[in-house]
């Protein structure tokens, strides 16, 4: 798009249906190679890719020729198949629904990189649920606790 200008910094949350612990060790980073590659096949910047064996964050520079649904959905239903066809786990593998997606500014962009990257240090202190709920909490992201991890229920 000509004359169209932006500098929009997102980090993208999600976990595995039912919040099982399913992403080993073994295949996660090629997990994380596969998501860059649909990322960056849409024209964003992946900035950064980590998580745990039940969740993902994903950092982006994103550009404006696409919504952050429609990156959301090709992101998780591609990488689904792909852990599928891969057999990656036993019986099917599925994201929960949804997702979270926080917006910063450039002068924030190490940090986050930095809490990204960090996450295995960061969840020895920390569960996901409390992590979710502190940045809905900080961004002021109104949400009814009735339907935070509900699937768990």
């Amino acid at each position: 798009m000509p004359n169209t200008y932006t500098q929009i910094h997102l980090q993208f949350v999600f976990a595995v249906k039912h919040r099982y612990g399913i992403i080993a060790p073994h295949w996660k980073q090629e997990l994380y190679l596969y998501i860059s590659g649909i990322i960056e096949k849409q024209g964003h910047k992946l900035l950064a890719i980590n998580g745990m064996p039940d969740h993902v964050h994903i950092f982006i520079g994103m550009r404006p020729n696409q919504s952050v649904s429609d990156l959301l959905q090709d992101i998780k239903r591609n990488s689904s198949l792909w852990i599928n066809q891969k057999g990656f786990v036993n019986g099917k593998f599925e994201w929960q629904e949804g997702y979270g997606a926080f917006s910063y500014s450039k002068y924030q962009v190490k940090a986050v990189i930095d809490y990204i990257e960090n996450q295995e240090i960061h969840h020895k202190k920390i569960s996901f649920r409390e992590e979710y709920l502190d940045f809905l909490q900080k961004f002021e992201v109104e949400y009814d606790e009735r339907y935070i991890f509900r699937e768990l229920e």
